[in-house]
């Protein structure tokens, strides 16, 4: 299968791809309705404020109002995009989050912005790598973190679409737009990005891009690693993690994302009971970020496609 590429002179934040889709579905969807902390400019809601400004409310910086707010407008029948930054709105409005919008099950969904340490200067306050833990822990949450632009995309059209609560991060930075061929984005389905048998490599979200170079360069060095990009952490898909971890008997994870309670873990759960094989996380070792540019955090904790290199062989090594 011929494997994706990065195209290095096309590069875009994942949040304007959430703000393009949203400016999109405007068009098309008159029952959808967006809500903002006051943090338009950041997450990319602007767009929709601008075009549809009696579908756009801003709450002011509020996050529990913001959530409570539209857990209100779906009980009315609309579709709400609700957006803080990933900090706050995963964190700070947590319990709403729980009571007002997942445990009657409604039709909110919540997409964070600034998610990880590529936020930046913005330092460790801002940096939340502890969301994806937070949000699949509550029952019946799906949760969801785009590889580029395009995929962003898809993903807030295809959660439009969904029926039921849906938690998305989005990032900062401009990364590689991933050039594919005839993907579409499903929830709870891995992006086969491509196969090998010595190695699988999962990932997720601007950390894809650093695996695929990771893949290229195990290649050059004789060693052919299955690629998955898990958008999607909860549902998770347990029947391509089966299927590849048992052609290729070992596992590395990578994430932006705390190595405690995200990617790493949810494939570890599964695996653990279903297929118990050596998996090796690369994310952040239960750290805090620190201020600094995206690029410079990125190579500081470890999240390049040379770690992924180094730890791909260590899993190589550890199998029986």
């Amino acid at each position: 299968m011929g494997a994706p590429s990065t195209s290095t002179a096309t590069e875009k934040a994942t949040r304007d791809g959430y703000g393009d889709a949203l400016h999109e579905l405007g068009a098309s969807r008159p029952d959808v309705v967006v809500l903002d902390a006051d943090l338009s400019g950041s997450t990319k809601t602007n767009k929709f404020a601008k075009a549809y400004p009696d579908r756009f409310f801003n709450v002011g910086v509020a996050e529990q109002n913001l959530v409570g707010h539209a857990a209100g407008l779906a009980l009315s029948g609309l579709t709400p995009f609700a957006s803080s930054f990933a900090m706050f709105l995963s964190g700070r409005a947590w319990e709403i989050v729980r009571n007002s919008v997942v445990y009657p099950f409604l039709n909110v969904k919540l997409v964070a912005s600034h998610g990880g340490v590529t936020v930046g200067e913005d330092g460790a306050s801002h940096q939340c790598i502890e969301d994806f833990a937070i949000m699949r822990a509550i029952p019946e949450m799906t949760v969801i973190c785009p590889s580029d632009y395009n995929e962003c995309k898809q993903i807030i059209h295809a959660i439009a679409d969904y029926k039921g609560p849906v938690y998305v991060r989005v990032g900062r930075p401009n990364v590689p737009v991933i050039e594919r061929e005839n993907y579409q984005f499903v929830i709870g389905k891995a992006e086969v990005m491509r196969e090998g048998k010595d190695v699988l490599i999962i990932a997720n979200g601007v950390i894809v891009n650093e695996a695929m170079k990771a893949v290229e360069e195990l290649s050059k060095e004789g060693i052919n690693a299955t690629l998955l990009n898990m958008a999607t952490i909860k549902p998770i898909d347990k029947e391509a993690i089966l299927k590849y971890a048992k052609e290729c008997g070992t596992v590395v994870t990578c994430e932006e994302h705390n190595v405690i309670g995200g990617l790493g873990s949810a494939v570890s759960e599964f695996l653990s009971e279903e297929y118990p094989i050596h998996v090796l996380k690369v994310g952040m070792k239960d750290q805090f970020g620190k201020s600094g540019t995206w690029k410079e955090l990125l190579d500081y904790f470890g999240l390049r496609s040379k770690n992924i290199v180094e730890t791909a062989k260590k899993a190589i090594q550890l199998k029986g």
